[in-house]
């Protein structure tokens, strides 16, 4: 299961949205321990929209092309794990 649901994430990112705090104070005022975990929300949140936030409920197959492909953007490119999983379009950069 996750950890955090989609309702909370949301609120969260609707409130750094909103100007309403940083990351940091967000956080906390949350109870999270670390605010790393609310700029991945909003950074999937600003390029996903609502999905970013979702859980998948489905195992998406990559085949080896696609799969080559993202790590030949990763090494030809400054982008980090979580910028590029972004780029395209994945959700969980793990």
């Amino acid at each position: 299961m996750a950890k955090h649901r989609y309702e909370f994430k949301k609120q969260l990112v609707s409130e750094y949205l909103d100007n309403q705090g940083s990351y940091a104070s967000i956080s906390q005022k949350h109870g999270m321990s670390d605010s790393c975990q609310l700029r991945k929300w909003v950074a999937a949140y600003k390029k996903l929209g609502d999905t970013g936030l979702k859980r998948s409920r489905s195992r998406k197959e990559y085949s080896f092309e696609e799969k080559l492909s993202v790590v030949e953007s990763y090494l030809t490119s400054e982008l980090s794990y979580q910028e590029l999983a972004l780029q395209m379009g994945i959700n969980n950069p793990s």
